[in-house]
């Protein structure tokens, strides 16, 4: 036993030492069965990293003539995934992290009125596909979306929560 430790975890051990800290970049992405969509099918995160959940955001005004608390005061499914996640990624920013340190995504949708009462997926998809698996950012977070009955705020269609890693 001693010399397997000797043989095969020194230079393991070793070889990290001599790395330096890891980075969110070395978080190891699985991809998904599905090569069109822009998402991880897990991320494993090095011991090494500081986990850092964001709590949920939600979108900007986005017409203020429109009446307030108004699905038009807040837009489409698509508007509204856009607004959030530019606020996740000022968020991040201000402690110093940035959408590439995302890992996982948690997704709450209402249903849309001009979808039949159903979460507006292809419009939230076009929305998230501006932050995620592009080739500025191809770093791809774990990431869940669910229909919600409502949110807080009745104009809200898009609630969004990460979860990023830092070293």
């Amino acid at each position: 036993m001693r010399k397997i430790c000797q043989t095969l975890v020194l230079p393991v051990i070793t070889c990290v030492a001599a790395t330096g800290v890891a980075t969110a970049k070395d978080a190891i992405r699985y991809k998904g069965p599905n090569p069109d969509m822009p998402i991880a099918q897990a991320v494993e995160v090095p011991a090494t990293q500081n986990i850092v959940f964001l709590s949920g955001t939600i979108p900007d005004v986005a017409d203020k003539n429109a009446p307030k608390g108004s699905a038009q005061a807040y837009g489409d499914t698509e508007t509204q995934t856009v607004s959030v996640l530019h606020r996740t990624e000022e968020t991040l920013k201000s402690m110093h992290l940035d959408m590439q340190d995302v890992v996982k995504m948690q997704v709450f949708l209402v249903g849309d009125a001009a979808h039949g009462g159903k979460m507006d997926f292809a419009g939230f998809m076009r929305g998230y596909r501006q932050f995620f698996g592009t080739k500025e950012q191809p770093n791809l977070p774990a990431r869940s979306v669910v229909q919600v009955a409502g949110l807080v705020n009745p104009g809200w269609l898009v609630e969004i929560e990460v979860t990023a890693i830092r070293n």
